[in-house]
């Protein structure tokens, strides 16, 4: 289950997303801001947020194109985040950490 709130604010569009992000959900959630102007400003609190699948993703990376920042609380969302290279609030200047194999001499 998935719960999807939106908040006009003086800023933008607020979203915030709970539960399971899989794909039905995540294809209604997009259904919903595609008939509607998305403002810039677009901001998605996906803290409460407990599992992404292959559908959800794309969800995401569509609000990443549209310019959406983040908001992610957990680990799980930071996780995501990371992963999907969605810009968090307040980490626009941070940049990702590399990731660098090591193997013993």
């Amino acid at each position: 289950m998935l719960r999807a709130e939106f908040d006009r604010k003086s800023n933008g569009l607020a979203l915030k997303l709970e539960g399971r992000l899989v794909a039905a959900w995540a294809v209604q959630v997009k259904s919903l801001l595609s008939r509607h102007f998305v403002p810039n400003g677009l901001s998605v609190d996906m803290s409460e947020v407990t599992y992404v699948d292959a559908v959800g993703e794309q969800l995401l990376l569509w609000l990443r194109d549209l310019q959406a920042e983040f908001v992610a609380e957990s680990c799980y969302a930071r996780d995501m985040c990371e992963r999907l290279q969605l810009t968090v609030k307040g980490d626009a200047n941070r940049h990702a950490p590399s990731t660098t194999e090591m193997h013993p001499s």
